[in-house]
C-alpha cells in the first residue's frame, strides 16, 4: 500500500459515528459499537504494519456516563470482551497496551482486565496503543493542576495523565463532526486535525491511508515562519 514518506509519530482518533452507522443499517446503536471494534483492529494493525509508534483512541468520555444506562453497560461489556480477546494479537504484533483516564469510575472487573493486559504487554516495543476511557480534557487539566499545587510544582505537563507520551501529531475525527469534544485540550495544541465524513465503523485502512497523505501535505510551523 502506497504511503507518504512523512508519517506522524502519534495519531489520535476520535471514533465517532457508531450510532448513526447502526441507524443507517436498521440496527440498534449497540450493534454500531460492536462493528466499530473491527475498525479499531484494522487501524491498530495498519499502525503496526506502517511503523507508526503511537495510536490513541478516544473510546469513552466522562460525558458518556450520562448516556442511557443500557448503552453504557453494553459499551463496558464490549470493552471488557475486547480487552480479554486481544492478548494474543497484541503479543504477536509487539503492541503495548495502555489505558488512560479517570479509571476510578470503571468497574473493578474492567480495571483488573486492563491492568492484566497492560502488564502482559508492557515490555512490547512496537506500537503503543493508548485507549482513553472515562476521560475528558478539562478533568485532566484540573487533576494535574491540583497535584501540581499540592506538590509545589511549576510545570503542569508532568502532572497530566499523558506525561511520558508524545503529543499527537495528527488528530482524526470521523463522522463529519468538526469539534474536539473536550479531548486532549492541552496535548493537541499544535496537532494537525482531519475531519472526515466517514463513520467510524466504515473507517478502515484505505480511509486511514488517505488521512496520512493529507497529513503529509501539511506544513507544520508551530507558530513560526518558514
Amino acid at each position: 500500500m502506497d504511503l507518504p514518506d512523512k508519517l506522524p509519530t502519534h495519531v489520535s482518533i476520535i471514533m465517532d459515528g457508531n450510532g448513526r452507522w447502526a441507524r443507517e443499517h436498521g440496527r440498534e446503536r449497540t450493534f454500531g459499537h460492536a462493528e466499530g471494534i473491527e475498525s479499531v483492529r484494522a487501524i491498530t494493525e495498519a499502525c503496526s504494519e506502517w511503523g507508526i509508534k503511537y495510536l490513541s483512541l478516544f473510546a469513552f468520555s466522562e460525558e458518556n456516563w450520562a448516556r442511557p444506562q443500557e448503552e453504557v453497560d453494553t459499551l463496558m461489556k464490549l470493552m471488557f470482551k475486547s480487552i480479554a480477546a486481544e492478548y494474543e494479537t497484541m503479543m504477536r504484533n509487539n503492541v503495548r497496551f495502555v489505558v488512560l483516564g479517570n479509571r476510578a469510575r470503571l468497574s473493578a472487573t474492567l480495571n483488573e482486565a486492563i491492568d492484566t493486559l497492560m502488564g502482559q504487554t508492557s515490555a512490547n516495543t512496537g506500537l503503543t496503543l493508548i485507549v482513553f476511557m472515562s476521560y475528558s480534557g478539562k478533568w485532566d487539566i484540573q487533576q494535574a493542576a491540583g497535584r501540581m499545587a499540592a506538590e509545589g510544582g511549576d510545570d503542569l505537563e508532568p502532572y497530566l495523565i499523558t506525561a511520558g507520551y508524545p503529543d499527537p501529531d495528527l488528530v482524526i475525527r470521523t463522522s463529519g463532526e468538526k469539534r474536539i469534544s473536550n479531548y486532549l485540550l492541552w496535548q493537541a495544541a499544535y496537532s494537525e486535525f482531519i475531519f472526515t465524513d466517514t463513520l467510524w465503523p466504515d473507517f478502515r485502512k484505505d480511509s486511514f491511508r488517505d488521512a496520512l497523505w493529507e497529513y503529509a501535505s501539511r506544513d507544520r510551523r508551530y507558530g513560526k515562519v518558514k
